[in-house]
């Protein structure tokens, strides 16, 4: 299976946990089953992934439903720190998870990703929660390979969109990409939802000489989950206060 670097996003966002903080970034997880098994030769992917789902727009603009009082809600973590937050409260994605996916080959011959696919495994209701901002250590961003989902979509694509680069956007560009040792790329996939409580991952379908196969990107073995947030309320920190005001 594929040698996986997961991200330090700690346990799966939405899934019942001990409240035991997330592993932080650099710590990997292997997960079996995690990508079919290459045709045409060994079993050794010739290329490696490591994932993080607690990206935030601009490293500051994002929303997590929780089901708590705001008074039970801890202010605001840097971007860094949202893994073992998230974990410790039970978040959720509020309409909008950014996942980056770093994909690097193994050796110097390339590796070719040819085709990134969305596979929906759960449609509900969304979450009946609050949501509370995101608004902590903004700054710019680096994005080349972006692409938008809708998950909402009766078939969600991933479809290409403009990178940006410290505000510069950068053209969209669409498969196949070639991966090495020395040339690794890295995925921004912008999932969104107004009207379901989704369950999701991504299929990366990649060829090498006379090899192809398909890599799981996922949530440590465990479908992505984001909700919608129209109609809930919705809560910023107030620094000065020292707490959690609705409406911000």
């Amino acid at each position: 299976h594929l040698d996986r670097e997961e991200s330090g996003d700690g346990p799966r966002s939405g899934a019942p946990h001990s409240g035991k903080p997330g592993r932080r970034d650099g710590d990997t997880a292997a997960t079996p089953g995690a990508s079919r098994p290459p045709r045409n030769g060994s079993t050794r992917l010739p290329l490696t992934l490591s994932t993080r789902s607690h990206v935030w727009e601009n490293g500051c603009d994002h929303r997590y439903l929780i089901d708590r009082p705001p008074a039970d809600v801890a202010p605001p973590p840097t971007e860094r720190d949202a893994p073992a937050w998230a974990a410790a409260h039970a978040a959720v994605h509020g309409g909008t998870t950014n996942v980056e996916a770093t994909v690097q080959g193994r050796a110097e011959s390339a590796v070719v990703l040819r085709a990134l696919h969305v596979r929906v495994v759960g449609r509900r209701t969304p979450l009946a929660w609050s949501s509370f901002a995101m608004e902590n250590g903004c700054g710019g961003s680096l994005t080349p390979r972006a692409f938008s989902v809708d998950l909402d979509a009766a078939r969600p694509q991933a479809r290409p969109a403009d990178g940006n680069d410290e505000g510069k956007p950068i053209p969209a560009v669409r498969f196949p990409y070639r991966v090495s040792a020395s040339d690794p790329e890295v995925l921004l996939i912008n999932a969104r939802t107004a009207g379901c409580d989704c369950r999701w991952y991504l299929e990366l379908d990649w060829t090498s000489g006379d090899r192809s196969g398909t890599v799981r990107i996922d949530d440590n073995g465990a479908p992505f989950r984001t909700s919608g947030i129209k109609g809930r309320p919705a809560y910023g920190y107030d620094y000065g206060e020292g707490a959690w005001r609705e409406g911000s």
